[in-house]
């Protein structure tokens, strides 16, 4: 019988920080699935706690400041047990990153190290991982580096990652990631820094691998419409909390959320015409709120153009507007 439990289950995950001034909560109460071969796009404006969670379920809080204060990262391993990332040890979550759970970095140039060649890089990993040999495990970093479609992979394995341009260098980070068959892959805006032809292409690539392997994929962007081409469904993140999430349609074709709106009003399609005849995008007031200044209500209620006296008494929960839809918003019917 074929498992259909979620690859990736985060349960009401809270994340905490000790600083010079107390503790804060940059992440308080995410909910988060991916089933496996599926992309599950995480969304929202730098500072809304995206990366946060990523690196909570990677094991990769700094310490002591940063843990997992409440709540379940629930990964369901090849073997079909279930483990707990927010709990289990550092010795077998180290086995476990690189391996059954990889990810790519939003910049290549500070993730590769610098003093080794792209192919020894892939090649360590796969002998820590797969436990091949010296040279099984080379003639591996060639095969990865043909797979994400980087030509002449064999001299191109003897590079550093300097002599690479960024779109090779983000080629060579799939690689990598994909170089011991992952079950998850969490990609961190892995196109910000490239051109559009480039991004296109490494978003076709992951996309292809993601049919090929039959991974979940976890892909973190703050663009909407990279998220319109990769992603099965949708969760979209403020200020440490998920204020919107449901299958990546019903959310295009009617987002419940004034924050959720404004991110798609951001898009050049969405443009209006100004007084002055040139095409303007219509941008969300204001800035993410701090962590060390959340408010009572709705965190989004300072930025939202529809907010009222309800909105600032107490927190929203997260309701359904429609099956499979999720929203944060106490006025979303009459929005």
């Amino acid at each position: 019988m074929t498992d259909t439990s979620p690859l990736l289950d985060i349960a009401d995950l809270k994340v905490a920080f000790d600083t010079e001034t107390g503790t804060v909560t940059p992440i308080l109460g995410v909910n988060l699935k991916v089933h496996a071969g599926e992309t599950v796009a995480l969304v929202g404006e730098s500072g809304s706690g995206k990366s946060v969670t990523s690196l909570a379920v990677m094991g990769l809080l700094p310490r002591p400041a940063g843990r997992v204060a409440e709540g379940r990262i629930l990964f369901r391993r090849r073997s079909g047990d279930s483990v707990d990332l927010a709990t289990l040890p550092r010795e077998a979550m180290q086995q476990l990153r690189g391996g059954e759970i990889a990810m790519i970095f939003q910049e290549p140039m500070t993730s590769l190290n610098p003093v080794l060649s792209v192919g020894e890089q892939i090649a360590e990993a796969v002998r820590q991982h797969m436990k091949l040999d010296r040279r099984a495990a080379q003639k591996r970093a060639i095969e990865m580096l043909e797979l994400v479609e980087i030509p002449a992979a064999a001299s191109r394995a003897l590079e550093y990652p300097h002599e690479m341009s960024g779109g090779m260098r983000q080629r060579v980070m799939i690689a990598l990631a994909m170089s011991c068959n992952p079950s998850l892959l969490i990609a961190d805006e892995p196109t910000t820094a490239l051109d559009v032809t480039v991004q296109a292409q490494i978003l076709a690539l992951i996309d292809r691998l993601r049919h090929d392997t039959g991974m979940g994929v976890l892909f973190i962007t703050h663009n909407l419409g990279v998220v319109a081409e990769v992603a099965d469904r949708v969760t979209v993140m403020y200020a440490g909390q998920v204020v919107e999430a449901g299958p990546v349609r019903a959310l295009f074709r009617g987002a419940r959320h004034p924050y959720t709106r404004g991110l798609m009003d951001c898009l050049p399609a969405r443009a209006h015409r100004g007084a002055d005849g040139r095409r303007v995008v219509k941008a969300i007031p204001g800035t993410v709120a701090s962590a060390l200044a959340i408010h009572d209500g709705c965190r989004f209620g300072p930025r939202c153009e529809h907010a009222a006296d309800a909105c600032r008494a107490a927190p929203p929960g997260l309701e359904f507007a429609e099956p499979e839809h999720l929203t944060r918003c106490i006025r979303w019917r009459s929005l």
